[in-house]
């Protein structure tokens, strides 16, 4: 089985996650879309493959907005064309905070910039806490999620959706992929001026916790099981 990892950025890796679906018998396919060198000027040109050639499509965060085309160009556009044909092909995706967003705007959805941000360790809401745990969850995020009809939100935070599911398909706002070389890569890419503005000590949402590998791998295990039933 081939599963598609759509890196945005070149900070921003599968961490978990990938380990998780290469014990599950996965081989990875990773797609970068913006390079290191080209980090200040995101806006290129990109060609996503044909997502019937891959059983499983994970695309990851971003530190742009799906909704900021002057910055990143037209391979915004493109990957939800993308992640459209995808679903209409049964392709199971579990899109992760950006790759969430991109995948309820290519069902008609939307992304508005959020009342306030989240970042760190966090707690959600839970309809099901056998698929999506309450957590803490790592985030990192200025945006929100307007969900399409479809969509069957099983996650919620102060701020908005934090989960949803549709068809064999799972989009969480969080990142279950994260590990401390992440988040102190993200750090490194800007994150530190950020994490301060906000009031947020960048050393501590570096530090490793306690249990994220175990909690990230659980929630691989349900989306492949009881989702995209793989």
């Amino acid at each position: 089985m081939r599963a598609l990892i759509i890196r945005h950025d070149h900070p921003s890796e599968a961490g978990f996650v990938g380990e998780r679906l290469v014990r599950r018998g996965f081989e990875l396919v990773e797609m970068l879309i913006v390079s290191e060198a080209e980090y200040d000027r995101p806006g290129v040109t990109v060609e996503f493959p044909d997502p019937r050639d891959f059983d499983v499509i994970v695309p990851l965060g971003a530190p742009w907005s799906v909704y900021d085309e002057l910055t990143i160009g037209t391979w915004v556009g493109d990957e939800i064309v993308l992640l459209r044909e995808a679903l209409a092909a049964d392709v199971p995706v579990l899109g992760i905070c950006f790759g969430a967003q991109a995948m309820a705007t290519a069902l008609g959805g939307s992304v508005e910039r959020a009342d306030r941000p989240e970042i760190g360790w966090t707690g959600v809401r839970s309809d099901d806490p056998g698929l999506i745990s309450e957590g803490p969850w790592f985030q990192w995020h200025f945006d929100r999620m307007v969900l399409p009809p479809e969509a069957k939100e099983i996650a919620r935070s102060d701020v908005g959706p934090q989960a949803y599911v549709v068809g064999r398909s799972l989009g969480v706002q969080f990142h279950p992929e994260v590990t401390p070389e992440i988040v102190r890569a993200w750090l490194d890419n800007g994150g530190v001026p950020q994490a301060l503005e906000y009031g947020y000590d960048p050393e501590e949402l570096a530090r490793p916790r306690d249990g994220a590998r175990e909690q990230s791998y659980a929630l691989v295990d349900n989306f492949l099981d009881r989702i995209a039933g793989l």
